[in-house]
């Protein structure tokens, strides 16, 4: 359970201490763990690196107070840079592929961030040029980049393994999560090889996306559904590390889709797409263990439930398969 219990001065104190729960479908003799990050105020994970880049980058003088921060993303990261910008006197502009979450832009806005949408054809990479092109254009303004800035691994080194660890004593014997720019797998991952260089470690991707290719395996890039993981281009997912990674497990859309209506129906957790499909590969990786398939240094899992899935009802998500939107 979280530990606040005492009242606190701002919404940014209550980022991080999230919930860590069993995935009730795992084995008995090798649980899973999730870490439910929907707990956060701005309702992800993304939270957390919002609030650790933007504080850091004050610190060290990357960023001056009153300046702008400029950042293409997905949506959640938009959300949780949008939190900490209005309470650390910033001002945010997101650039934002036009497919993503109507919900999550949205909130951006209602946060007090400027949104600028580019064409969804054009993926991520046109978002990235464009937020540097932007930042060229205005006075003290930075694009912190979570695709690249190492501040985004290390605020998961530093609050979400950490937790996690203290949750379970330290007996943490496989770290699995799903990669979308990569730093919350590279942040669990360093630290859980710090406490033990046998962790197995997994990272998620649908199938149709691209970072199996990082460990020298053979990919069919493709559309997917998912949404917040996976990558048509391993030239921006710069933090990810493959000598941290001991598999890359691909799920399909459609079992995705299966498993968070499971997950709502049998275990009352209302979570989107990422979570399902790491929730998946978790619970394979712990049928393993207990096999004696993996070699793991303890019998347990853990993963990430990054964000809720209320903010993609609009893309049908608890509807058939067919009318789930991408």
């Amino acid at each position: 359970m979280t530990t606040h219990r005492e009242p606190l001065d701002s919404v940014l104190d209550t980022i991080g201490e999230t919930p860590l729960v069993r995935v009730h479908a795992s084995p008995d003799a090798v649980p899973v763990y999730a870490k439910l990050e929907s707990f956060n105020p701005g309702a992800s994970i993304k939270d957390r690196i919002g609030k650790y880049m933007l504080k850091a980058m004050l610190d060290d003088g990357t960023l001056e107070p009153g300046g702008t921060v400029i950042e293409p993303t997905a949506g959640n990261t938009g959300i949780g840079i949008a939190v900490a910008a209005g309470q650390l006197d910033l001002n945010a502009v997101f650039v934002v592929p036009e497919r993503f979450s109507v919900e999550k832009q949205q909130l951006m806005r209602a946060l007090g961030a400027e949104v600028i949408n580019t064409p969804s054809e054009d993926g991520m990479g046109r978002a990235i040029e464009r937020a540097h092109e932007l930042a060229g254009e205005l006075d003290n303004a930075v694009v912190p980049q979570q695709f690249s800035n190492p501040l985004n691994a290390e605020a998961h080194y530093e609050t979400t393994a950490p937790e996690i660890y203290d949750a379970l004593d330290g007996e943490v014997g496989a770290v699995v999560a799903g990669c979308g720019t990569g730093g919350t797998l590279m942040g669990m991952a360093e630290y859980a090889r710090e406490q033990h260089p046998d962790t197995h470690v997994a990272a998620v991707e649908p199938e149709g996306s691209l970072y199996a290719t990082f460990l020298g395996r053979d990919a069919e890039e493709a559309e997917y559904k998912t949404e917040g993981i996976g990558t048509h281009d391993t030239s921006t997912n710069e933090l990810f590390d493959p000598d941290l990674v001991d598999d890359v497990i691909q799920i399909p859309d459609r079992r995705t889709h299966e498993e968070m209506q499971r997950l709502a129906r049998e275990e009352g957790h209302l979570v989107a797409s990422s979570a399902a499909a790491n929730s998946l590969a978790s619970l394979q990786i712990a049928r393993d263990i207990r096999d004696g398939e993996i070699d793991a240094p303890h019998d347990s899992v853990v993963t990430v439930f990054a964000d809720s899935s209320e903010r993609y009802l609009s893309k049908g998500v608890y509807r058939s398969f067919e009318e789930w939107e991408n």
